[in-house]
């Protein structure tokens, strides 16, 4: 296996990539809109890609945040509101915005789960700051990071009732970024005393199974290095300070925050510490590229990737309405 989670062309796996994906190996998938038409077609695509690896537990992720990050939507999913809607309630009346927050993550996940998908990049743990670039805006459930924190560990919950692994991102904290790091890498100049506001959520749910890091040059951590490809960040800060200890990847290797060849990112990444990294844009040429270079998974990131998908705990409630009525209900009360 190799620690690779690779993006797809189209809807349906094509002949080169599956001989491609049968002899790398990689770890997992990431779906997008692109890989995404009816119900019938997303199960057929992700039992292929089951059946292709040999893996019942295969990580098959996708990002169905709610709001402008949805892969899912009309005319055969529902729609789901921003992080911010329940940040807004929370402000209000917290106990009804963790309840929101949880049974529309559990909504989500019944829906991710029918479809033979198993890992949602959500919940975004990021706290904005004023100034900071819009990639992250509405994403984030508020400006104060213990909000963050509640309704991070809602919306957990809420995933892994509904049967769905969860990724908590991006990792040590993306909300005081001023650039966009899918066009640039963001340098964040605050103080070590300033960051550790940010760190505040994602060490509040260190226990996580799966964790994102932020393509993100933090001055006070790491001048050299953006987290991703920091191993001092990665130790002191990731390891250390915040204390995760799952599965960590690496946000999309063809982001532009990210300098030099494929190859090379993925390289710098895998040496920093990330168990996995993803690539997202579905090129053959270029997940071919990776393939043929990446190392073996190591024994240590293959437990953690074993502990991540057996973190999954299907249970109670399955009427995806039903709980979008009781989510609705409770934003409401709370206006």
């Amino acid at each position: 296996m190799t620690p690779l989670l690779l993006g797809l062309s189209g809807l349906a796996i094509t002949h080169d990539e599956r001989a491609l994906f049968k002899a790398a190996d990689p770890a997992g998938y990431i779906l997008f809109a692109r890989n995404i038409d009816t119900p019938d077609q997303v199960r057929a695509l992700t039992a292929d890609l089951r059946a292709l690896s040999g893996r019942d537990d295969l990580p098959i992720l996708i990002d169905q945040e709610g709001g402008r990050v949805a892969r899912l939507g009309p005319p055969h999913w529902p729609l789901f509101p921003p992080a911010r809607r329940f940040g807004e309630v929370f402000g209000i009346a917290p106990v009804t915005a963790i309840e929101a927050a949880r049974l529309n993550a559990k909504a989500i996940a019944l829906t991710l789960a029918d479809l033979g998908i198993s890992v949602d990049c959500l919940p975004v743990l990021d706290v904005p700051v004023p100034g900071a670039h819009d990639i992250i805006g509405d994403r984030a459930y508020a400006l104060e990071p213990g909000a963050v924190a509640s309704l991070g560990d809602a919306t957990l919950r809420g995933l892994r009732a509904g049967g769905v692994v969860g990724v908590i991102k991006h990792i040590p904290g993306h909300g005081r970024a001023a650039a966009d790091s899918h066009l640039e890498l963001p340098v964040v100049t605050a103080d070590r005393a300033a960051l550790e506001a940010d760190f505040a959520p994602f060490r509040a749910l260190a226990a996580a199974p799966m964790a994102m890091t932020a393509h993100v040059l933090y001055q006070a951590l790491d001048p050299d290095a953006c987290a991703s490809q920091s191993k001092i960040v990665i130790e002191q800060t990731i390891r250390g300070t915040i204390g995760f200890d799952g599965l960590l990847m690496a946000d999309d290797l063809g982001m532009s925050a990210l300098g030099g060849t494929l190859p090379e990112r993925l390289a710098g990444v895998l040496a920093a510490g990330c168990d996995l990294a993803l690539h997202c844009s579905g090129d053959f040429a270029e997940n071919a590229m990776l393939c043929e270079t990446a190392p073996a998974l190591t024994a240590e990131a293959l437990d953690r990737l074993v502990r991540a998908m057996a973190w999954r705990r299907a249970e109670g409630e399955t009427d995806v309405a039903a709980l979008v009525a009781r989510r609705d209900a409770l934003l409401v009360s709370a206006a």
